[in-house]
């Protein structure tokens, strides 16, 4: 099993913008070989930015990466970077391989 994880920095009072950028995205996760999961996780606030993470679980990490070079993951980021404010920064991605 894989776990993607994307940590994202959101301007603070932009949050249900943000939730409802992927609530409405057309992730097609659902139609790729190996997806298994996805989850959206809100974290701490600073006053600044809130957190968030994407977490996916894969099959494997051959599943993961044979997505990111797919025509599914080239729709569902197709909008990226079109809300002006929104990000603090771009996102740190993390991936880990469950070993227990």
């Amino acid at each position: 099993m894989f776990i993607a994880m994307n940590r994202f920095r959101i301007a603070a009072g932009r949050e249900a913008e943000f939730i409802e950028v992927w609530r409405t995205r057309d992730s097609r996760l659902a139609e790729v070989p190996g997806f298994q999961r996805f989850n959206l996780l809100q974290g701490p606030s600073d006053g600044q930015a809130t957190v968030f993470i994407s977490h996916s679980t894969w099959d494997s990490a051959v599943a993961f990466e044979a997505w990111t070079r797919s025509e599914a993951f080239r729709a569902a980021h197709a909008g990226a970077g079109q809300s002006k404010g929104l990000y603090l920064g771009p996102p740190q991605f993390e991936g880990f391989e469950a070993v227990l």
